[in-house]
């Protein structure tokens, strides 16, 4: 008799399981989504003069591998200080080699994942309607009188890389302790750049590849680079950095992020992988 209660009792249970409305089967634990599929995001931290070009190289690689990238622009040296800090970065591009080292310095990057990416070149520009133009930069140039008046917009010359290759310039070419009182020191390039095109600043110092974006400003000379370090942008993975990372840096370093990257205006420094 038991055998028997016992054999209804379990084709009474397995008769109630398969008998679940839907709510209680609804109910029950669901399969979650592997990490490594929720991961789908990157984010990456990059000098503010990459902002029109990485845009487009991050959209590049996003409809090839349906990895979101979410970029933060800024001065190299406001965001090297937030990753130091901790900020959940995976990529950092410097506008400078120094911030770079900064970050390394802090233990903060992959070093071996560290490569000089990019080169640039920096300009002397005014408003679009200025009646300055065709300026000769060259030792002894009188920058100080060409802005009279007026104010030169740059990074500031001690932490904003634009604004400390600048300031080199200046010194090599004699013109800084006349330019130094009248230099309107900005917290990016790209801050720099809107002083000009709003007429706030009759000339600025800016990377040749803003002024190219900016209808506000023209070029009215070009600083020589033997006046100034290379301007070079190096790239890492952060130490906290997702393992997608590497192929989005492989991205950065192939012949379709090259091609991008030139049609800004950019020197590609590496030998595209792809």
């Amino acid at each position: 008799m038991k055998s028997v209660t016992r054999s209804l009792l379990a084709a009474l249970l397995v008769g109630a399981t398969f008998a679940l409305p839907a709510s209680a089967k609804d109910a029950r634990p669901q399969a979650t989504t592997p990490p490594a599929a929720q991961a789908r995001t990157l984010t990456v931290f990059a000098a503010a003069s990459l902002k029109n070009a990485l845009d487009e190289v991050d959209y590049a690689y996003a409809a090839k591998t349906g990895v979101k990238i979410t970029a933060s622009y800024a001065a190299s040296s406001a965001l090297a200080k937030q990753i130091e800090q901790g900020a959940p970065a995976d990529v950092y591009v410097s506008a400078d080699v120094a911030w770079m080292d900064y970050v390394n310095s802090k233990k903060a990057i992959n070093e071996p994942t560290r490569v000089n990416l990019l080169g640039n070149s920096i300009v002397l520009i005014a408003p679009k309607d200025s009646k300055i133009d065709n300026v000769t930069i060259d030792q002894g140039f009188d920058l100080a009188q060409l802005a009279g008046d007026g104010k030169i917009a740059t990074g500031d010359v001690k932490a904003v890389p634009v604004g400390k290759y600048a300031k080199a310039a200046l010194e090599k070419l004699g013109a800084w302790t006349a330019v130094e009182p009248k230099v309107a020191m900005a917290e990016n390039v790209r801050a720099a750049l809107a002083l000009v095109a709003r007429n706030e600043a009759v000339l600025g110092i800016v990377y040749s590849t803003d002024a190219r974006v900016e209808p506000g400003v023209k070029v009215v000379g070009t600083f020589p680079a033997s006046s100034h370090p290379a301007i070079i942008y190096p790239v890492a993975a952060t130490s906290t950095a997702h393992k997608d990372t590497a192929d989005y840096l492989a991205f950065l370093r192939g012949s379709e992020a090259k091609a991008i990257f030139e049609k800004h205006g950019f020197t590609f420094l590496v030998d595209p992988t792809t």
